[in-house]
């Protein structure tokens, strides 16, 4: 079993630190209108104002601008937007694969969780932490503010190793909770031995909303980045045990590039399907850097 990261190596100050500017950055998109699910489309008395309407019998008379009315001689009513508390869950995968590499994968997605969750608590959204491995695991009660984010980081210290993957299983089990309708983002590497194809069905079970956050390296398409992939090799799977003896020749890399290839196709199939897209975060990039990038450049819900 992997040694365990301490708070420190997963949420040092430096990070700690960056998460407050990040925070207020991606506010200010959230503010020109890049808002999630929790926008409603309702009118009422809200946060945001809208736009004005003219007045009708029944309208609330609060909501009429007197101003106009003192200049136009008719009654305007402001209209607002309202937001909806929006129920995070964050679903983290703690299989042996996320904790066997250096740096761990577990690090960047733990880093991706609390970024995210960061950000709906500054919304007063409730965020909730999920993980899987070949089970599903309920870890955390539920936070809404800003002033908890360090305690759900507490939260996530806590999420040690565990076996293989299953999250085909894991959404099935998901399915059946009673959970408010919410989003779901999943973070993992995704290598689940049942194969995308499993996922896509189960996730059809999945009454939220889901978005894919996937946990990416450069040796993950190219493994000749990786010095020691040469010659001949027995590869062992970290999370069954099983082996595999290999020659590392050109045709070996090109038919596991056809085969990597078409895995993400597939997993970007999906996440086009759900209606989410595929957030990539490379794993030896900077975490902020990188989410601050995709809010900027694609309509990302949270």
């Amino acid at each position: 079993m992997a040694t365990a990261l301490t708070f420190e190596e997963l949420f040092d100050s430096e990070f700690l630190s960056a998460l407050e500017t990040f925070d207020l950055r991606i506010k200010r998109f959230i503010r020109q209108g890049r808002h999630g699910e929790q926008l409603s489309h309702d009118r009422g008395f809200g946060q945001e104002f809208k736009d004005f309407k003219a007045y009708v019998p029944g309208d609330d008379l609060r909501a009429v601008d007197w101003n106009i009315y003192q200049r136009l001689g008719r009654l305007f009513v402001h209209v607002f937007e309202e937001y909806q508390e929006l129920p995070l869950y964050l679903l983290v995968d703690r299989s042996k694969s996320m904790f066997h590499e250096d740096p761990p994968r577990i690090r960047a997605g733990l880093r991706t969780a609390l970024a995210l969750g960061s950000i709906a608590a500054s919304q007063h959204d409730v965020v909730s932490l999920f993980s899987f491995s070949d089970d599903l695991n309920m870890n955390t009660q539920s936070i809404s503010s800003k002033g908890h984010v360090i305690t759900l980081a507490r939260q996530m210290v806590e999420l040690h190793e565990l076996n293989g993957t299953q999250l085909s299983e894991v959404l099935k089990l998901l399915a059946v909770q009673k959970l408010r309708r919410g989003l779901l983002v999943i973070i993992s590497d995704f290598f689940d031995p049942e194969g995308i194809q499993a996922i896509t069905e189960a996730t059809k079970l999945v009454r939220h909303k889901v978005l894919l956050v996937q946990l990416i390296k450069a040796s993950d398409a190219d493994p000749t980045v990786n010095a020691d992939i040469v010659g001949d090799l027995r590869l062992v799977d970290c999370e069954t045990q099983g082996a595999i003896d290999v020659t590392i020749a050109p045709q070996v890399l090109r038919e596991y590039t056809r085969v990597y290839q078409a895995f993400n196709k597939d997993l970007s199939e999906l996440a086009d399907g759900l209606g989410s897209g595929l957030v990539q975060i490379d794993i030896e990039e900077p975490i902020l850097d990188q989410l601050s990038t995709i809010f900027q450049t694609r309509n990302l819900l949270i």
